[in-house]
């Protein structure tokens, strides 16, 4: 049985999910980011306790068709832009990357995703970028050349342009005060900053 689940966005996360399963006896044949699969279908009492389980470590089970899809094209997008799986090739853009993933035309994702959060799949993506750029303006490893070609930019000065836009002020600016700070991933992109 295919479970998906909300706010399940890292490798921890992974983890800590996996254990609840583990807690309540409920054998697993895969897991992965925002989705799980049992072993075997689980009658309404054991969803429940699923449901409670995971709520008390801060993620919700999705048993919405359209709240799950929404969650599992933000998980594709967190895979590619935050952990830089490279599941997605450089030469596919990302529209057609979510309908080849996802086996939907781009165009109800895009209706959907926007119904369901209040933002465009691009400025989903925007904003998970800006938010990769603030981690590696924090650790100081990287030039913004090498996060603009890390993150498909055609330039480091459309990613600078990009950056300022959503944040308000330029690289430079958030690297030396750092004022903004970081989001948690399953906080990204719900407000302006």
């Amino acid at each position: 049985m295919k479970l998906y689940i909300k706010n399940m966005v890292c490798d921890r996360c992974i983890r800590v999910v996996r254990e609840e399963f583990d807690k309540l006896g409920i054998g697993l044949s895969h897991i992965g980011l925002g989705e799980v699969e049992t072993k075997t279908d689980l009658d309404e009492v054991k969803l429940t306790d699923v449901k409670h389980s995971l709520e008390a470590s801060g993620f919700e089970l999705l048993d919405d068709k359209r709240a799950a899809l929404t969650e599992n094209i933000r998980t594709l997008i967190i895979e590619e832009v935050q952990y830089l799986k490279g599941n997605k090739p450089a030469a596919v853009n990302f529209s057609d990357y979510l309908s080849q993933k996802t086996g939907y035309e781009y165009s109800y994702l895009s209706n959907l995703f926007s119904s369901e959060t209040g933002q465009t799949i691009e400025q989903y993506i925007i904003a998970q970028k800006v938010e990769k750029v603030k981690e590696w303006l924090s650790y100081n490893e990287l030039s913004l050349s090498e996060m603009a070609w890390r993150l498909s930019y055609s330039s480091a000065a459309h990613l600078s342009n990009q950056f300022k836009k959503v944040t308000g002020m330029t690289p430079g600016e958030f690297k030396k005060g750092n004022a903004l700070g970081r989001k948690t991933l399953d906080r990204v992109g719900e407000s302006k900053i």
